[in-house]
């Protein structure tokens, strides 16, 4: 068996960064922003009223004063003739400011009649006026590297960004063994289960950006794993889930083998996934994963979504987090042990007292996973543990 940073270790090396493209603005949101991308006008492109009320030319409105109004400014209908002393225009929010004016008069701090307004004693000492290029100038570059938010989205749009460079998703097939899985929403005879973990990896790994294809289940039998395989069309990685471990019915690695996967390792020190194997078939990534929807989850955080962040030029290591417990826990075993965990209001993580890997329920309320070193001792609550947050 090799160690858990030993296998990231050998997965990283099978995800080489991903070539760009360019996608039109409207499909970048959850995309990985490739190369940095420049502003193509000033924001606000002019001078805009931040209020509404009336634009004056003023060292400084004082209650009592009071202006003509000689027209009208709205967003998109700015008024062409400048605003001279004692003169004022009505505008609106988001107007271009008038030639000549220099504060913006709320309309609450005004008293019109006709055509004439009147300063107010409430007026404030603000000018309401957002200066042109107050948000950015032309060829600032605000939006980082990285995957793009809603956020992002919204100010690449401002910036007049309308295609941006992008790295491409990685592609990845899973295949689900076993004789005795059935498709949520069948019917189960005795002795069959829902195949779940798929289903479960295929949403992990989209939101972090790969484009996913859940393949036939394939029953356990050579024959049926080959057919399965050759359906698998040219993708950056291939994730199979069951039979990875050694008994008489695990046929997966021997299939993998025929089908000529060069394999990297099989079996990792770990709690749940020791039977993970890996490899590659030409340029294709190949990952075994273990049958047991939890160690499957599990390891498709530790491992997986790492190899899809390397593909996107994104961090490949989650952020830890050293947290207290909630309340004692036992000594560890010999093996890297990935505990499911709830964080509670106080900050404290409480780690389930089931940790069977078939539970899925358990896993569902976990937020975190608590890492425990091999053969670590036990431990007292208030004592400081590892954690990595749980998407």
């Amino acid at each position: 068996m090799i160690s858990v940073a030993e296998a990231q270790a050998h997965l990283l090396e099978l995800a080489p960064l991903l070539p760009t493209e360019t996608v039109p603005l409207r499909h970048a949101a959850g995309r990985v922003l490739a190369d940095i991308v420049p502003a193509r006008h000033d924001q606000p492109p002019f001078a805009a009223s931040a209020m509404d009320g009336y634009a004056v030319t003023s060292h400084g409105p004082e209650p009592g004063d009071s202006f003509v109004v000689i027209g009208e400014a709205a967003a998109g209908r700015p008024i062409a003739r400048p605003v001279k002393p004692g003169e004022a225009v009505r505008i609106f929010t988001g107007a271009a400011i008038p030639n000549g004016a220099t504060h913006v008069l709320i309309q609450e701090d005004c008293d019109r009649d006709g055509d004439t307004i009147s300063v107010l004693p409430t007026v404030g000492t603000g000018r309401n006026i957002r200066p042109a290029g107050g948000d950015f100038r032309i060829g600032d570059t605000p939006v980082p590297l990285g995957m793009a938010s809603a956020r992002q989205i919204a100010l690449l749009a401002a910036m007049g960004v309308d295609r941006v460079p992008v790295r491409r998703k990685p592609t990845v097939a899973i295949v689900m063994t076993g004789d005795e899985l059935r498709l949520p929403g069948a019917s189960l005879a005795p002795g069959q289960i829902v195949a779940s973990n798929g289903y479960g990896l295929a949403a992990m790994l989209e939101r972090a950006g790969a484009q996913v294809r859940l393949l036939p289940i394939a029953r356990d039998t050579a024959d049926s794993l080959a057919a399965t395989l050759d359906l698998v069309a040219k993708v950056d990685l291939l994730v199979t889930i069951g039979g990875a471990s050694v008994g008489d019915h695990d046929l997966v690695a021997p299939a993998l083998r025929e089908w000529g996967v060069d394999m990297a390792f099989h079996r990792i020190a770990m709690r749940p996934g020791k039977p993970l194997m890996a490899g590659r078939r030409g340029t294709m990534a190949v990952i075994g994963l273990p049958g047991n929807p939890v160690s499957a989850m599990v390891c498709g955080t530790v491992f997986i979504l790492p190899m899809i962040a390397a593909m996107q030029g994104l961090p490949t290591q989650p952020p830890r987090h050293q947290r207290p417990l909630a309340a004692p826990i036992g000594p560890n075993g010999p093996r890297q042990h990935y505990m499911r965990a709830r964080r509670t209001e106080t900050g404290a993580v409480h780690v389930s007292d089931r940790q069977d890997s078939s539970l899925l329920t358990v896993l569902a309320e976990s937020d975190v996973l608590v890492i425990r070193p091999a053969h670590d001792g036990p431990k007292e609550a208030g004592a400081p543990v590892e954690t990595i947050d749980l998407d």
